[in-house]
């Protein structure tokens, strides 16, 4: 595939950004998480899979509605019904496969793109040779519970209960709340500070995220909160690795299960790294990703 940036018009019409990076035949298509985030922490990808010793090609792309593809009306009902869905962004994954020509690939997601890499392989598999979920549970409740220990743990009791307090009235936006879910950012979500994915601006789309997730990391009151896909990890075929930060907001206990849950799969952990641990500490992040594509490549993976 050419390396560099190639849109894509899908058959709603609508125009997706993708951007390839790296040489080589394995191919890996790397989903970014929010919904509504998009593409940044995976731009080095194949330049630290190439640090240790792969070539691999990255084909990454914002999803509709994500920063450099194209964003829909969001106030029409329609755009809503027919977009802001699980069905729909498990759709496109495919449709960007197979517009790009991708078959028999890797397939990566962080956070929400970890809930896909999910559902894909479980419907999907027949396309992939291998699956990595990247901080990312398999029901949503293990997650709010371990956010409510990650707040006790990092806070003072006057601070959580005024975060609860807020989060009761629907009162979000005000400073000393935003103060405290930015300290929360800093310990669990983004360690290696600063941020190489702030932004002048805010560019979520906060349409998509707050359907889903909500206000922010640390409360999900969106479609997300009755996510639950434990009793389909068995539909998982393809080796799979599943990657957690050591200190994050998606609990360990949980990668760990649902390692043992996939048929053929295994957990690996990143010291000192939070959300985006890729970021915090790639060196060991992209060596587990790159011997796990080798021991696949090679025939050798088994859980």
């Amino acid at each position: 595939m050419k390396q560099g940036t190639k849109i894509i018009t899908l058959d709603n019409g609508y125009h997706l950004w993708t951007n390839t990076q790296g040489t080589g035949d394995i191919h890996l298509l790397a989903l970014h998480g929010g919904p509504g985030g998009e593409h940044e922490y995976w731009e080095d990808a194949a330049k630290q899979l190439k640090k240790q010793g792969l070539d691999v090609q990255v084909t990454m792309y914002d999803q509709l509605g994500s920063w450099y593809s194209d964003s829909p009306d969001f106030s029409n009902p329609k755009n809503r019904k027919d977009i802001l869905n699980y069905d729909y962004f498990l759709n496109e994954v495919d449709e960007v496969r197979e517009k790009l020509g991708l078959d028999n690939f890797y397939l990566i997601g962080q956070s929400w793109g970890g809930l896909l890499v999910q559902e894909y392989a479980a419907k999907f598999g027949q396309h992939l040779k291998g699956a990595i979920i990247s901080s990312m549970v398999d029901r949503i409740d293990d997650y709010t519970k371990h956010l409510e220990q990650v707040r006790e743990k990092a806070l003072t009791p006057e601070q959580v209960a005024y975060m609860k307090d807020c989060e009761a009235k629907g009162d979000y936006d005000n400073d000393k709340y935003q103060s405290y879910v930015d300290i929360l950012n800093k310990g669990y979500i983004d360690r290696k500070q600063p941020s190489k994915l702030s932004h002048l601006i805010d560019v979520t789309n906060t349409d998509i995220y707050g359907a889903f997730q909500g206000d922010n990391e640390f409360v999900v009151t969106g479609k997300l909160a009755e996510w639950n896909f434990t009793d389909h990890l068995k539909d998982i075929k393809v080796p799979t690795l599943v990657t957690f930060g050591e200190h994050e907001t998606m609990p360990i206990e949980t990668g760990k299960r649902m390692a043992k849950m996939i048929p053929n799969a295994k957990f690996v952990s990143t010291p000192e790294g939070g959300h985006h641990h890729m970021i915090d500490n790639p060196d060991v992040y992209y060596d587990h990703l790159a011997t796990f594509i080798r021991q696949v490549e090679a025939g050798t993976f088994n859980k």
